[in-house]
C-alpha cells in the first residue's frame, strides 16, 4: 500500500486500528514512533546492484493505556514528514515488535490497517542456480495405459 493510499483512506475513519496477520488488533494504546523513508542499496547473490526504497512506520506500544493515536493525528504526522523530508509517494512498510522487530507489508481491508506476511527471496534465481518451478499437473488429466497400469513415458507418473 502507497503512502498517498493511506492518506486518502484516513480521514474516513473514525477510530484508526492496525490488524496483525493473525487477524489480532494491535493494542489500541500503540503509538508510532517513526516515519520515514529507508533507502536499502545492496548487491544480490547474482552480482546484481540494486537500490530500493520505502516508507517506514515505527509501530511501537507500551505501558502507556491513555495515549490513543487517532486517524487525524496520524494524518498530521504523515503530512509534517512528507513536507520535512520530502517523503516520496512509496510502498509502506511497518515495524513492529513481537518476540524480535518484524517487517510487514500494508494493506486495508475497508475498516482497518492490515499487517501482511513479508517474505525473503531470492532476487537472482537465473543467475545462482535456483531450477524454475515446477510445473503443477493434474492427476485426472493424465494419460493412463489401457491394461491399468503405468509404462515408460506414458505420462501417469
Amino acid at each position: 500500500m502507497k503512502l498517498s493510499e493511506i492518506k486518502s483512506q484516513l480521514p474516513n475513519l473514525g477510530q484508526l486500528t492496525f490488524l496483525l496477520p493473525d487477524g489480532t488488533s494491535v493494542p489500541a494504546h500503540f503509538h508510532i514512533t517513526e516515519v520515514g523513508q529507508v533507502q536499502k542499496k545492496f548487491i544480490d547473490c547474482g552480482g546484481t546492484v540494486r537500490d530500493e526504497k520505502s516508507i517506514n512506520f515505527q509501530l511501537w506500544e507500551d505501558g502507556d493505556y491513555d495515549h490513543r493515536l487517532g486517524a487525524k493525528k496520524l494524518l498530521d504526522i504523515i503530512e509534517l514528514s512528507e513536507r520535512v523530508l520530502g517523503l516520496e509517494d512509496l510502498e509502506v512498510e511497518v515495524e513492529y515488535q513481537g518476540d524480535t522487530i518484524g517487517k510487514y507489508g500494508l494493506d486495508f481491508n475497508g475498516e482497518a490497517f492490515v499487517l501482511t506476511k513479508k517474505m525473503t527471496d531470492c532476487l537472482a534465481k537465473d543467475k545462482c542456480g535456483i531450477p524454475a518451478e515446477k510445473p503443477k499437473l493434474r492427476l485426472s488429466s493424465m494419460q493412463t495405459a489401457s491394461a491399468g497400469c503405468c509404462t515408460p513415458n506414458s505420462g501417469c507418473c
